[in-house]
C-alpha cells in the first residue's frame, strides 16, 4: 500500500489559510486532473469549510507522495508561497491514513463530534474523483470503507444523536411542544443571520404561515421573500405576537422590544388558549423573562439554548471510546482485505499450478495400479497427495501473506514465480 492523506484542518489552520486552500469545483477538477498527470497517481479531494485533504494512492514501487509535494503542490494550486503551507499540514500514510478517512467520515474529527455533514461531503469528494477518473482499486476500496464505518458507527453508538447549533436545538424543542405545524404561524422579529439560519430549521417544520417584521421594511421584505412568508408591520408586533404560536427573536436592540408590562397589557389578553414558544436568541435579550409561565408561553434565550446544547455535546462524548474501537475493527479488516487482494492472484495461480502437477503424477499412479485397490484405498491415496501439497504450499503461502502485510511481498512473489514456474 502506498496511501497518503495530506492536508490541513480547523486543528491546524485558521479560518482566512484554509480559505486560502479551499477548492470550488473548477479548481478541484483542475487539481484533480493535475494530480494524475503530473504524478500518475490516484486521487481525491476533501475541501470543506474546516478542512482541506488529498487522498493520494501510487504504485507500490514508485515514490510517495510526500508532504513536500504537497505544499509545493497546493502553493502553487492556490499561488501560496510552499514556505507558508507546509507548517499547516498533516501527513497520514498507509493504514493510519485508513484510519484517519474512517474518523473524519464518522465525524470523529470534527470541530462538533457527531455532525451529520462530513459523511456525505465525503461521499461527494470520492463521486467526484470518481466520476473524472482519478480514483482507482486503492482509493475505490479506501472511500466506501470509510462510508461504511461511519455509518456502522452512527448506527452502533449515541454519536450522533440530538442537534449541536443554537439553531437546531431551538427547532428540536419546538417539535416536542407542538405535533404538528400545517395550522401554526411562526412570527420571525428581526432580519439578522441568526434568525435566517433558525428560520431555515422552521421552514423545514412546513408551518402554515410565516410572519416577518422588521424595523426596517425592506429587510422584513427581503427575509420574507425568502422563505415564502408575509412581511408584518414593526407598529403592530403586538397584534403579531396575539396571533403567533412560535416567535423567533434575533433584533440585537439594546433594550427588550417586549417587556411583561406590555405583554400582559397588549399581547396576552388578545391570545387564545394555544401555547406561544418564544425562542429569544436575541443577546441582549428581546423579551422580559417573567413573560415565561411555563403554561401559556414559554420563553427560551440563548443561554438556555446554548445550556442544552452542551449537554447534547457532552453526552456524545462517552460514545467516543466505542466509536474508535469500531473505526480499529474496520481498519484492521480493511487491511487483511487489501493484503489478500495483493496475494490472491498469485496464491491461486500457486495453488492451481501444484494443483496441476498432483494430478500428473497420481493419475497415472491409480492407472496403474487400476484392479489392484479397493475404492477406500484409492481415495485414501488422494488424500493423502491432497495432504502433501497442502503442507507443500502451506510456508510459502504464509510467507506471501506475511510479507503482504508488511509492504515487502513483491521480491518474494517474483522468487515464487521462478521457483514454480508461474507466469507474470
Amino acid at each position: 500500500m502506498n496511501l497518503r492523506i495530506l492536508g490541513c484542518n480547523f486543528q491546524t489552520a485558521t479560518v482566512d489559510l484554509r480559505e486560502k486552500l479551499a477548492f470550488n469545483p473548477e479548481q478541484q477538477e483542475l487539481a484533480l486532473r493535475e494530480l494524475q498527470s503530473r504524478y500518475g497517481c490516484e486521487a481525491a479531494i476533501l475541501s470543506t469549510c474546516n478542512r482541506v485533504e488529498m487522498m493520494i494512492a501510487r504504485g507500490p514501487d514508485e515514490l510517495p507522495f510526500d508532504i513536500g509535494l504537497a505544499s509545493e503542490f497546493l502553493g502553487e494550486m492556490h499561488h501560496v508561497p510552499a514556505s507558508a503551507v507546509l507548517p499547516l499540514l498533516y501527513e497520514h500514510v498507509n493504514e493510519f491514513a485508513v484510519r484517519h478517512l474512517a474518523r473524519v467520515t464518522a465525524s470523529l474529527d470534527s470541530l462538533i463530534v457527531g455532525e451529520g455533514q462530513i459523511a456525505g461531503q465525503v461521499k461527494q469528494a470520492f463521486e467526484f474523483a470518481q466520476k473524472l477518473g482519478t480514483t482507482g482499486p486503492l482509493l475505490n476500496a479506501l472511500f466506501p470503507h470509510a462510508l461504511r464505518t461511519a455509518k456502522r458507527i452512527r448506527t452502533e453508538t449515541g454519536i450522533s444523536h440530538g442537534h449541536v447549533s443554537v439553531s437546531s436545538v431551538a427547532v428540536d424543542y419546538v417539535r416536542q411542544v407542538f405535533d404538528h405545524f400545517q395550522d401554526k404561524t411562526v412570527l420571525v422579529i428581526g432580519a439578522g443571520k441568526m434568525a435566517r439560519l433558525t428560520l431555515k430549521h422552521l421552514e423545514d417544520l412546513k408551518p402554515g404561515r410565516i410572519l416577518v417584521t422588521n424595523r426596517s421594511p425592506q429587510k422584513a421584505q427581503e427575509v420574507a421573500s425568502m422563505c415564502g412568508g408575509q412581511p408584518w408591520p414593526w407598529e403592530q408586533l403586538d397584534v403579531a405576537l396575539s396571533q403567533a404560536d412560535i416567535a423567533l427573536s434575533t433584533t440585537g436592540a439594546p433594550e427588550p422590544i417586549m417587556p411583561a408590562k406590555r405583554f400582559h397589557e397588549k399581547v396576552l389578553p388578545h391570545r387564545g388558549s394555544g401555547i406561544l414558544v418564544v425562542l429569544d436568541i436575541a443577546v441582549p435579550r428581546d423579551f422580559d423573562p417573567s413573560i415565561h409561565d411555563g403554561d401559556r408561553v414559554c420563553v427560551f434565550n440563548i443561554d438556555d439554548l446554548t445550556r442544552i446544547r452542551e449537554q447534547t455535546i457532552a453526552a456524545r462524548q462517552k460514545h467516543i471510546y466505542p466509536a474508535e474501537q469500531i473505526v480499529e475493527q474496520e481498519a484492521k479488516r480493511f487491511q487483511n482485505d487489501w493484503d489478500r487482494r495483493k496475494s490472491g492472484p498469485i496464491i491461486q495461480q500457486l495453488r492451481t499450478q501444484v494443483d496441476k502437477v498432483r494430478v500428473q503424477v497420481v493419475g497415472p499412479l491409480l492407472g496403474k495400479l487400476n484392479g489392484k485397490l479397493t475404492p477406500a484405498e484409492k481415495e485414501y491415496i488422494e488424500g493423502a497427495f491432497k495432504l502433501f501439497q497442502n503442507k507443500l504450499l502451506h510456508t510459502p503461502i504464509a510467507a506471501l501473506q506475511e510479507a503482504s502485510k508488511e509492504g515487502e511481498s513483491r521480491k518474494l512473489m517474483e522468487a515464487i514465480r521462478k521457483l514454480f514456474g508461474l507466469s507474470e
